[in-house]
Parts: C-alpha cells; structure tokens; sequence
C-alpha cells in the first residue's frame, strides 16, 4: 500500500508542510526534524518522484475547445505550472479505465471536468485512492473534492432582473435535466417563477444539450407559435447564441421583441450583436481553487470537499436593461 505524506507527517510528530519542505530541500527546517523524516520515509519506503505530473480528464462532449472549460483550464494549467506540475491530457471517449491509465501514468492527483455525461469509469476513478478535483461535476470519494457555481442562485437571479424589468412572460431553455448543472439550473428557475408568482408555459420550456443547434432549432420551432415569451433565459451562452440567431432569421429583434439572459460570460457574449447579457462564473478563481485544493488533497491536508463559487449578472444589451 502506498504511503502518503499524512502519514510520514504522523509518524515524525510534525506537519504534512514540515515533510514537504524536507521533500522539496527547503533549508528552513532543523537538522533533526529532517534526519528524522528522512529516516521515516526510508524505513517505509517512500518514494519521492522527480516529475509530477496532473492528470486531465474530460466528460463526453467537452474538450479542449469548450469556451467556458478552456479559460478555467488555462488558469488551472499557469497555477499548477507554477507549482511545478505537468499536465497529462486522457483524451478519447473509448477510455474505459481511467483508474488503470492514471495508475499507469504514475499520476500525483487528477482534474475531472464534467461534460453531458460522466462515464462509470470516472465514477470508478472517482472512488479510487488518486485524490481527484471536479469542476461542475459532483465528486464524492473520499479522496476527492469538486467546485462549481451555486447553480440553483444563479437560476434565481436571472427570473429576478426580468421581473424587475417588468416581464412575466418567461420562458426557458436549459441543458440536459439529468446532469447536476441542468437540473440545478432549472430548479432555480422554477422556483423563482414560484416565488415571484409567475406561470410555467410548458410550451416554452425546453431542454437542450448545451450546444448551439439545439437551441436554435427548438427556438426556430416555438417561433412558429402565435403565443410567445416576452423573455427567455438561456442557460448557457452558447445555446443563447442559437436563440439569438433564429430570432434574426425569423425577423424578431433583441430585447424589443423577446429580451434574452444567457449563462457563463464565456469572451464572445460580449462581441455578439447585440452584446449578451449573462452570468459570469470568475473562470481564473475556479481554475485557481481546483489547482490549490487538488493539491491539498494530494498533501492529505485536505479531506473530501466541496466549495460554491458565487455569480454575478454582466448587465448588457441583450435583455433591455441598458442602452
């Protein structure tokens, strides 16, 4: 069984930072402490690598390219770098042991990034001794953590500067209803319309898979309708982009005639015609905690965690609340 620096830390009576100094030759530890952990680490075996190395893994459907997992990627990529670890990519949706890759790849720890569906080999890995980071996916081994927004807020706040602005017609376009971030965020949806009073059309709800075709071509379908919403959130921009381009097809303008609020601020939302209002997730904070927490999971100073990383609506043009 492997050893872990918690336990080399309990066995010299110090802490699991005093053993990583030792590990990574900091001079600011006594000659004793060190003598001794060095000794500890050689009786069990404990082995220091000279290369550490991150494994990347993605959900179906989400790669590299994906707007909003790109920039949380690159701030995770710099802080990791920064900590002196190298990424290795597990690319390919044919993978059906990631556990056995991973151990293969002799990797420190991994990062998890969630996708339409999570296939049962990350829920193995997910279970597995390789401490593990999620981002917008629910991890809940005991060697793992996960961040994402508070997704069912974020749903809230959207109904909320729509009524403020004084809809009541609203409709909704979210992603698929059996993963945590498309039933979270059509939770906070139907709640808000409950709180504020409003009804549910359900000829305006519609569930898509978090790309552009499949909101255009629902939104193409419900445009056809003599009866339509006033407003629409979008949840997430991509999707919203679809909304916004059957709308010019069919001759309808943005907000004028349907106001439109998507998810995510990913860098096109505000270069679209006309600029998409949105809610903005703080990409760099989240891929900046995943690294910090991965690696405190990988020290054993970290148990199983969670964190909610808080919103923020970006206020453009597309939804009629400013010029």
């Amino acid at each position: 069984m492997k050893i872990t620096i918690k336990e080399i830390a309990k066995k010299a009576g110090v802490s699991t930072a005093t053993v990583s100094k030792v590990i990574h030759n900091y001079q600011d530890v006594g000659e004793n402490t060190r003598l001794n952990i060095i000794r500890i680490m050689n009786e069990t075996g404990y082995q220091v690598k000279t290369r550490k190395v991150i494994g990347v893994i993605y959900g179906i459907h989400v790669n590299y390219n994906h707007p909003f997992f790109s920039e949380v990627m690159n701030s995770f990529s710099k802080q990791m770098g920064e900590l002196g670890y190298d990424l290795m990519f597990f690319t390919g949706e044919d993978i059906d042991d990631y556990y056995k890759k991973c151990k293969e790849a002799q990797v420190d720890g991994c990062v998890i990034l969630g996708g339409d569906e999570i296939k049962h080999s990350i829920r193995s890995l997910d279970k597995s001794d390789i401490p593990c980071i999620g981002i917008d996916i629910e991890l809940t081994g005991k060697k793992s953590g996960y961040i994402m927004a508070d997704n069912i807020k974020l749903g809230k706040m959207v109904v909320e500067h729509f009524y403020l602005l004084g809809h009541r017609n609203i409709g909704y376009i979210g992603g698929l209803p059996d993963t945590i971030i498309g039933s979270h965020r059509t939770q906070g949806f139907i709640q808000a319309m409950s709180d504020f009073g409003l009804s549910l059309n359900q000829n305006w709800i519609h569930h898509g898979d978090f790309t552009k075709n499949s909101s255009y071509l629902f939104m193409k379908e419900l445009l056809k309708d003599n009866e339509l919403p006033s407003a629409i959130f979008v949840a997430s921009d991509v999707m919203a982009m679809g909304v916004i381009e059957a709308m010019e097809e069919t001759k309808l303008a943005v907000p004028e005639d349907i106001a439109v609020i998507g998810c995510d601020d990913i860098e096109l939302s505000k270069y679209i015609n006309p600029p998409l209002t949105t809610i903005r997730q703080d990409k760099s904070k989240v891929g900046r905690l995943a690294s910090l927490m991965l690696v405190d999971l990988m020290n054993g100073v970290l148990d199983s965690s969670s964190v909610m990383v808080e919103s923020d609506l970006v206020v453009r043009q597309s939804c009629g609340g400013r010029k």
